[in-house]
C-alpha cells in the first residue's frame, strides 16, 4: 500500500487553506469591496471546486480573523473599519482597572519627506522614496496619553492631503480602505521601553525623562503588503497595552 504522507484529513486541511488564500486574492484584487456581501455558499463551492464543509471552514477562518463578518439572516460582508468591534480593532491601550475609552484625536504634523533606512525597510519601499508623515495625539478620558508618529507610502496614498487626515470622520484605517482601497487585516507590534524627549513631554504633559512605552507597528493589508510603519509613545501612568487577540 502506497504511503504519501498525506491522510484524507490532511488533504481537507490543504485544500480549506487553498479556498482562503484564493479569497483573500479576491479581495485583493477588489473583486468584493467593503461592505460588499460574498457570493452565496453554492456559488462558491462551484467556483472553487469544494465541498460546502470545505468552504464554510475557510469562511470561517476569514469570519475569525475579521476579515469577513457574518449577519445573521443577510449573508456574509467584507469587513468595515467603521462599524461594531472594528471601529477600534487594533486600539489596544485601556486604563488599568481595564475599562476602555476611544480616544479623541489632534493632528500635530502633516509633511511629506524621504523615507529613512528604516521605514524603507518596514514599508517596503526604496530608500528616499516620499512618504506621508504626521503626529497624532490620542487623548483618553480628556486626558493626552497617546502619540502616534505615522509613515505612508505615497506611492499607496497618492494625494492624501492634510485635511484627509485631521478632519476624517471616522478612523485612520477607515479612511485607508474607504478611499484608497487598503484593508487592514494584521499587524504586527514590539514593545519597548522609553523616556520622554522634549516633544514628547510637552504632547503628553509629562517631564522630560519621564518613562513611556514605545510601541513599533507595521499594518499589512491583503497579501502582506505594508501600509503603515508607526511609533506610538503611552504615557503608562494610568493606561497600559493589552496585546491584539491573535
Amino acid at each position: 500500500m502506497s504511503n504519501s504522507g498525506y491522510s484524507a484529513t490532511s488533504v481537507g486541511l490543504t485544500l480549506y487553506k487553498e479556498v482562503k488564500r484564493q479569497v483573500l486574492e479576491a479581495l485583493a484584487a477588489k473583486e468584493w469591496e467593503p461592505g460588499d456581501v460574498i457570493p452565496p455558499e453554492k456559488q462558491l463551492c462551484i467556483r472553487f471546486g469544494v465541498s460546502v464543509g470545505t468552504l464554510r471552514k475557510a469562511i470561517d477562518e476569514l469570519v475569525a480573523e475579521n476579515i469577513l463578518i457574518r449577519h445573521q439572516g443577510r449573508g456574509t460582508f467584507v469587513a468595515l473599519h467603521n462599524r461594531g468591534s472594528h471601529l477600534y480593532r487594533f486600539f489596544n491601550v485601556v486604563r488599568h482597572d481595564s475599562k476602555k475609552f476611544y480616544p479623541t484625536l489632534a493632528l500635530k504634523l502633516f509633511e511629506k519627506k524621504k523615507a529613512d533606512k528604516t521605514c524603507s525597510e518596514k514599508l517596503g519601499i526604496e530608500r528616499n522614496s516620499v512618504i506621508f508623515r504626521f503626529t497624532n495625539l490620542r487623548s483618553l478620558d480628556e486626558k493626552p496619553v497617546l502619540v502616534d508618529r505615522i509613515s505612508l507610502p505615497e506611492s499607496l496614498f497618492a494625494g492624501l492631503t492634510e485635511a484627509q487626515v485631521r478632519d476624517r470622520p471616522s478612523t485612520l484605517y477607515n479612511l485607508y480602505q474607504s478611499e484608497y482601497g487598503l484593508n487592514i487585516i494584521r499587524i504586527e507590534e514590539r514593545v519597548r521601553a522609553s523616556l520622554a524627549d522634549a516633544e514628547l513631554s510637552k504632547l503628553l504633559d509629562v517631564d522630560v525623562g519621564a518613562p513611556l512605552l514605545q510601541i513599533h507597528r507595521v499594518a499589512f493589508s491583503y497579501n502582506d503588503q505594508p501600509v503603515e510603519y508607526r511609533v506610538s509613545y503611552v504615557n503608562t501612568e494610568n493606561y497600559e497595552y493589552v496585546p491584539s487577540a491573535p
